[in-house]
């Protein structure tokens, strides 16, 4: 089955990734963005004056140790979390990050999740789901209350629902590939080859895969950030972290 072929979501304010309103800059841009935690034992500033750019087609990998404010960036580009300071333009219509399986209203089916998921974003429900069916292949499970799904079917129906939402950048928070090596490779076509128009950040622990899809990255210790353009370097300088 092809890929549904919607125009992007028509900016509608119903999700915080969804791109803003009459924005006539094709990107998506995290400007000085900052995010502090106060916990038992004090402030902690977990990202401090993070800024970089990504256009249609063009992909950022995000490097650093664990604890380095991955996720945090992700999410507050998702609009799931809000930054302290700062901000995130959105010139372009931003998915949820891929590997977020949890956002699912866990007492309805899959199906129930679809429809609901289609209508908030102006889709033909049918057409929606047919392609979420066929690309998750998860069968009779589509029927089934999402709180019984295994963390792989989740993530299976996450990821089917962002590709059918036809979004202009992708987020993606560590695991990019679900399944057995068959259905890793079709998500690996699906969103590299398929889908090479598409901007996208990633967050990953492999600087191989950086190197591999992404022409530039962002290497964050101790909050900061800087964006390299040289793979290589940005290897090295991760490896040494």
């Amino acid at each position: 089955m092809q890929s549904l072929n919607t125009a992007a979501p028509d900016r509608k304010r119903a999700h915080g990734g969804l791109a803003d309103t009459g924005s006539a800059d094709r990107y998506v841009e995290a400007v000085d963005i900052v995010k502090v935690f106060e916990g038992d034992h004090g402030i902690v500033r977990a990202l401090n004056g993070i800024s970089f750019r990504v256009g249609a087609g063009e992909r950022i990998g995000i490097l650093g140790a664990n604890g380095s404010g991955k996720s945090t960036l992700i999410r507050i580009l998702a609009g799931v979390l809000q930054p302290t300071s700062g901000e995130v333009r959105r010139g372009l219509s931003l998915s949820w990050p891929l590997a977020l399986g949890g956002g699912f209203e866990g007492e309805l089916t899959g199906y129930d999740n679809v429809r609901f998921l289609a209508r908030l974003y102006g889709l033909p429900f049918r057409e929606t789901f047919d392609y979420v069916a066929d690309f998750s292949e998860l069968g009779r499970h589509m029927y089934m209350p999402v709180r019984f799904y295994s963390d792989g079917m989740r993530m299976r129906l996450a990821f089917a629902l962002s590709l059918a939402m036809n979004f202009e950048c992708y987020l993606i928070d560590e695991v990019i590939l679900v399944g057995d090596r068959r259905f890793q490779l079709k998500c690996r076509d699906e969103l590299f080859s398929k889908r090479s128009a598409c901007g996208m950040i990633m967050a990953v622990h492999d600087a191989g895969t950086i190197k591999e899809f992404c022409q530039s990255a962002l290497i964050l210790k101790g909050g900061r950030g800087r964006v390299l353009r040289d793979l290589s370097l940005a290897e090295r300088i991760y490896g040494a972290l």
